[in-house]
Parts: C-alpha cells; sequence; structure tokens
C-alpha cells in the first residue's frame, strides 16, 4: 500500500471568464467532488485558495483550489501543505491535459510537467515531481503551437468535447475513496478498466 492522499489540488484559473474553459477542468473535479459529498468550498486567504474537508469511503482529505491564476499554483499548493504538513507522495494534483483524447483519464505519480504552467509552478515551490497526477484530457489541437495552444486551453470545450471530459470526471470521481485509502493498485485497476472515449 502506498501513503494515501490526503490533499487534492483541482488546478483552473479563478473568475467567471474561466470557469468554463478547458484549461479548468482541474476545478471541475474539484466541484463535482464537493457536489458529491455534499460539502461546500471556504476561501482561505492564508491559503491563497478555496478550501474543504471531504470524507470519503476511505478516509478523510482535503480539497483545495488555488485561486492564484494557473502560474502560481505552487504558492497556494506550498502554503497548505506545509501548514499541514502534507508530503509529496500525499499529493493528487488534478489538471488538463493536452497529449489525451476529450474523455480519457489517467493516473501517474511523478512525471515532467509537459509544458503545463500549474504543474510547472507546483514543482518549482515543492521542490520535486513524486506527486500523483489525475490527467484530464483535453486534446490537442491539429497543428496547433505556441499562442494557438494557450488559445485552445483558454477556450471552451464544444459540446461533445464537455460531455466527454465529464464523463471521464465522473468516472475518476469513484476512485476517490481508494486513493484516499492507499489502495492505488485498485484505483488504476478500476479507473483504467472504465469506459474511456
Amino acid at each position: 500500500m502506498s501513503p494515501p492522499i490526503r490533499l487534492i489540488v483541482g488546478l483552473g484559473n479563478p473568475g467567471t471568464e474561466y470557469a468554463e474553459t478547458r484549461h479548468n477542468a482541474g476545478f471541475w473535479f474539484a466541484d463535482t467532488l464537493v457536489r458529491r459529498f455534499n460539502v461546500s468550498f471556504k476561501q482561505e486567504s492564508k491559503f491563497h485558495g478555496q478550501t474543504c474537508q471531504v470524507r470519503t469511503e476511505g478516509g478523510e482529505c482535503w480539497l483545495l483550489k488555488p485561486t492564484t491564476f494557473m502560474n502560481r499554483s505552487g504558492q497556494s499548493v506550498s502554503s497548505f501543505t506545509k501548514y499541514f504538513r502534507i508530503a509529496l507522495e500525499e499529493i493528487l494534483v488534478v489538471h488538463d491535459e493536452l497529449d489525451l483524447e476529450a474523455g480519457v483519464v489517467r493516473l501517474k505519480q511523478g512525471g515532467g510537467h509537459a509544458g503545463h504552467n500549474g504543474l510547472r509552478d507546483i514543482m518549482s515551490a515543492m521542490g520535486g515531481r513524486d506527486f500523483w497526477r489525475l490527467r484530464l484530457g483535453i486534446s490537442r489541437p491539429a497543428g496547433a503551437a505556441g499562442q494557438s495552444v494557450v488559445n485552445y486551453v483558454l477556450g471552451r470545450p464544444t459540446r461533445a468535447e464537455a460531455a466527454n471530459i465529464e464523463a471521464a470526471i465522473s468516472d475518476a470521481g469513484r476512485i476517490v475513496g481508494d486513493l484516499v485509502s492507499g489502495d492505488f493498485q485498485k484505483a488504476m485497476h478500476r479507473m483504467h478498466s472504465a469506459r474511456q472515449t
């Protein structure tokens, strides 16, 4: 058994203008968990984010939505984890992933940031990369590079893409209890055998 997940971080940008954009898929996941467990976020200025605690079938964990912009996510994560003494391997960061098709979700530990500014800043602030990631596919636009990718991730998905992403979030939400209990083998088996679009 691995150390249990004590903190789930959903990445996104604050503000209504970003709420429905692809880059906010991590926020969508966190909001889905809040509804599922019937809790609510509270703004915590000392953590630069919104936080709450949820009781899953596998135990309790914290949820965090940084209210810094994406490229300063590490400020929120580092302040929270220092206060509660949460180790890197006890963190799950949920984020949008260009290299997966919309509707595909993957779980992994460690790795690079692949150009994702939220991951980049968390690695820098935390001094390591061995946290867990839940990668929510948003697809990569054909032939896109540079500014066009920025515009893409900060744009809204099509109706079909949004439905696929929401289905993936629903699938991934079912393994939260396994992650909180530290049973990553079971979590990976359940998620990777789930319907993928």
